[in-house]
């Protein structure tokens, strides 16, 4: 079913936000942009804060389409797509595979790597082996194998007598793992697709106070800058284009998604960090940046995502 070329005033679109997963203010945060931009569009909206009965929700609200503002585990990582895909509900962003695939980062790298898009040295280990010994030669990074928004994520610096006790509280998988994986000097790069489309690319900026491009970083106001276009090298620009594109068709992304990358200016060093299938569309998000750029606004990219919508994806 497509509902390209549909009249918005009589396609009925649920936005699922919220959710259970560590991840639910920023999903509610994007829920809400994302209704009032395709309620500017003209389309009938109804906000769904998605809960455990939400297939028992969706079966009777019956809409003609589910706008996806989900995020963190079992909104992004191919749970909910699930759910869709039996109701028959067509629904935007990437599909039940790629979903799955792209949140889990060791899988992810493992895939990547074979297409030659470069990632960092990693390992994937117990909290116990994480804090017995220094799994790299510091600086290194420890984070959760299957969360987004850099919730957990653990920077092991220069002069670290030890690993930290922090690295306790990092979420593992259901089989006791974390990852851990050589930190790459430099500047954070990111980069979008929005369909078959490769955006410009950013260069994100931390606030001062902070260690790295975090949850506080990416959410708070003031918390980055994003300089758009990055000053950065044509290589390089190309570079994170065409990864950006490869890892998209790899994982089997759909709608859109958005690639992020260390690159050490030092030693030209450039890695792959991961693919955000449902990336965030707050007021500090970088995706309505990159869609601006593009020459398209953010309620122009969210009537796409949902003239987009199907279901088999």
């Amino acid at each position: 079913m497509s509902l390209a070329g549909k009249d918005p005033a009589t396609t009925h679109v649920a936005v699922l936000m919220g959710g259970w997963s560590a991840e639910r203010d920023v999903s509610l945060s994007t829920g809400r942009e994302c209704a009032k931009a395709l309620t500017d569009e003209g389309f009938k909206v109804t906000i769904v804060d998605a809960d455990r009965n939400i297939a028992q929700t969706l079966a009777t609200l019956k809409p003609d389409a589910v706008f996806n503002a989900l995020h963190g585990r079992w909104g992004e990582d191919g749970c909910v797509q699930g759910i869709l895909e039996v109701l028959g509900l067509p629904y935007t962003h990437s599909g039940v595979m790629a979903s799955a695939v792209a949140m889990n980062k060791e899988q992810t790298r493992r895939i990547v790597a074979m297409v030659g898009i470069p990632v960092a040295e990693g390992r994937c280990v117990t909290h116990d082996e994480a804090l017995a010994e220094h799994v790299f030669e510091p600086p290194y990074v420890a984070k959760p194998i299957a969360e987004g928004s850099s919730i957990g994520v653990v920077i092991v610096e220069v002069g670290a007598n030890r690993p930290p006790e922090t690295i306790r509280q990092i979420p593992v998988t259901k089989d006791g793992l974390l990852l851990v994986e050589r930190f790459i000097a430099g500047r954070e790069l990111t980069c979008g697709m929005i369909g078959d489309r490769v955006s410009d690319v950013i260069d994100i900026v931390a606030a001062d106070h902070l260690q790295f491009y975090d949850y506080e970083a990416k959410y708070a106001p003031g918390g980055s800058k994003h300089i758009l276009p990055a000053r950065i090298p044509d290589t390089v620009r190309r570079d994170v284009q065409r990864y950006t594109q490869l890892a998209h068709s790899t994982l089997g992304c759909r709608g859109l998604s958005r690639s992020d990358f260390r690159w050490d200016e030092t030693t030209g060093e450039l890695v792959y960090l991961e693919t955000n299938t449902q990336p965030g569309m707050t007021p500090t998000s970088l995706i309505p940046e990159l869609a601006a750029h593009m020459g398209m606004t953010f309620s122009q990219l969210c009537a796409y995502l949902v003239r987009d919508a199907s279901v088999d994806r």
